[in-house]
């Protein structure tokens, strides 16, 4: 039975979107893969010689004023709120009786056909970061209370049937990313995850997967233990692994967290290197540091977090520039939210943030500027010459204990 499944991404994540989908299809050639592209397609960019079946641009999407929806997020909210708009695409356009989504930074290692036959029983399936109570006070710290905040069930999956239960989930799922997909955890909200911590109150017709061979990752390593090996197959408490999630991969997060709760196990090391080549071969080192074409005003100035939290937050903004991307050849600040914020916007911004009556407000505004720069510190994270000076420290440090 045919199938289709969508990942959301920018440009740069076009290597790892081509692992993920490769992945599905060695296990599921009959699966129709949709890549999300917010973002201009690369000039490279072949349809024909990818693993990719469709490909949707962000400028597609049914998107009222889709410019100015785009501006008013960060890369990771565009492409997180988006997935309930393209889910809906999908399903319209293929009328289609299955979707699922995976994030692009994880790998199919088995069928999905417990997922396909859960399908059958629901409307919405989710898989939780745990499902196991932590034992120590230090893994409460770093997962439960991580997930308190980040949302109950992780987004990087989610599994959806063609059905009226799951139409209305969507339709409310979508309409709440269009205006709140925001990473505001101050102001209660992570993107388009921590809404679904509401879904199990307001839908019946959802499943959880509890079972510990989904959505593997750092955060549930506690309690999940892997053995076996890629030759022969990796098992998660003795049961055959069906998907791997490398969250936190470019900031080297996943890594830090995969050395403290997984360094018993050699075979999880080897699906890390594993991992690593495969997007090597998929065209890391060529593309992998692709700006995104939103990260920028149209003269190539890039846009930053300042100009898209006040816009953001302004009506009247948005209305004065529906195309706030727009830069006029001459000053003009009628014309080019560019050019009025340069004239007026630091100074708004400093006012509004002088003027907030609760404390929480104000964190809020600057939580989201940290997470920005956060954002701008793994970009350079995972770039050329930040591989290059950790190789260089590392032989450094070899050679001074000889």
């Amino acid at each position: 039975m045919t199938f289709h499944v969508f990942t959301s991404i920018t440009s740069n994540y076009i290597p790892k979107a081509r692992v993920l989908a490769q992945s599905v299809k060695k296990y599921h050639p009959e699966a129709k893969f949709h890549l999300v592209l917010c973002d201009i397609l690369p000039s490279s960019f072949e349809l024909s010689n990818e693993p990719f079946d469709f490909v949707i641009t962000v400028d597609k999407l049914p998107i009222t004023e889709w410019k100015s929806w785009v501006f008013k997020h960060s890369i990771v909210e565009m492409c997180t709120g988006v997935k309930p708009i393209a889910l809906k695409e999908i399903i319209r356009i293929h009328n289609c009786e299955k979707v699922i989504y995976f994030d692009p930074d994880m790998v199919i290692l088995n069928k999905l056909d417990s997922i396909l036959k859960k399908l059958d029983q629901y409307s919405i399936l989710l898989t939780p970061h745990q499902t196991t109570p932590e034992k120590t006070n230090e893994a409460v710290i770093d997962n439960e209370i991580c997930s308190l905040k980040h949302g109950v069930f992780n987004l990087g999956f989610i599994a959806i049937k063609n059905s009226e239960e799951s139409q209305s989930f969507l339709d409310w799922w979508s309409n709440r990313c269009l205006n709140f997909c925001y990473n505001d955890i101050p102001g209660g909200l992570f993107t388009d995850q921590k809404w679904i911590d509401l879904a199990p109150g307001f839908f019946d017709d959802l499943g959880i997967l509890r079972e510990p061979v989904y959505n593997v990752a750092t955060w549930n390593l506690t309690n999940r233990q892997a053995s076996g090996s890629l030759e022969k197959g990796i098992l998660i408490n003795e049961q055959p692994l069906i998907f791997y999630h490398f969250s936190g991969f470019d900031s080297g997060a996943q890594e830090v967290m995969l050395k403290k709760y997984g360094n018993y196990s050699k075979v999880l090391f080897e699906l890390r290197n594993w991992y690593i080549q495969e997007c090597e071969k998929n065209g890391q080192a060529k593309i992998g540091n692709t700006p995104c074409n939103y990260s920028f005003f149209e003269n190539k100035i890039e846009i930053n977090n300042r100009q898209r939290l006040l816009y953001r937050q302004r009506i009247d903004l948005q209305n004065a520039f529906p195309n706030p991307f727009f830069v006029t050849d001459n000053i003009n600040t009628s014309k080019a939210y560019f050019h009025w914020y340069n004239a007026h916007g630091e100074q708004e911004f400093v006012e509004k943030l002088s003027n907030y009556s609760e404390p929480s407000q104000a964190l809020s505004q600057l939580q989201s500027e940290v997470e920005f720069l956060r954002d701008k510190i793994r970009g350079m994270e995972s770039s050329k010459f930040w591989n290059l000076r950790n190789k260089w420290f590392s032989l450094k440090e070899k050679l001074s204990k000889k």
